[in-house]
């Protein structure tokens, strides 16, 4: 790949998540475009919050980096990665499971954004 964009993977980063990824290479079949431009595309995407579309040329055609974000997802391979990744850090002692973080965002809609009707008799 050329250059490092600025939500690529490190060296570091992808030497730890490339072990938990399907083969690149599969038994059969066509061979799978490189796993670390498609992540990286997959990244960009999840980043910068820009839609699939908006996905710069150097991670690959966007039906293959969205397809595979997709099928990956299906698959339950984001989840063994994120299982992977967090039983690494547990065995290394950087997991404090008693934390804890919850997300407190709290959108409030005007009283007549309900679209409940009104009458004019309380009860009815």
């Amino acid at each position: 790949m050329v250059g490092m964009g600025r939500y690529d993977l490190t060296d570091r980063e992808w030497w730890q998540i490339a072990p938990l990824l399907p083969a690149e290479k599969p038994r059969t079949g066509r061979p799978n475009h490189d796993h670390r431009r498609i992540v990286n595309g997959i990244f960009w995407v999840h980043r910068t919050g820009a839609p699939w579309r908006d996905l710069p040329e150097r991670y690959g055609p966007i039906g293959t980096v969205s397809s595979r974000f997709y099928r990956w997802r299906a698959a339950g391979v984001w989840d063994r990665i994120l299982a992977g990744l967090q039983a690494e850090a547990d065995a290394k002692g950087r997991l404090d499971w008693d934390l804890h973080f919850v997300d407190a965002t709290i959108v409030r809609a005007h009283q007549h954004a309900a679209g409940a009707r009104r009458t004019g008799a309380i009860g009815g």
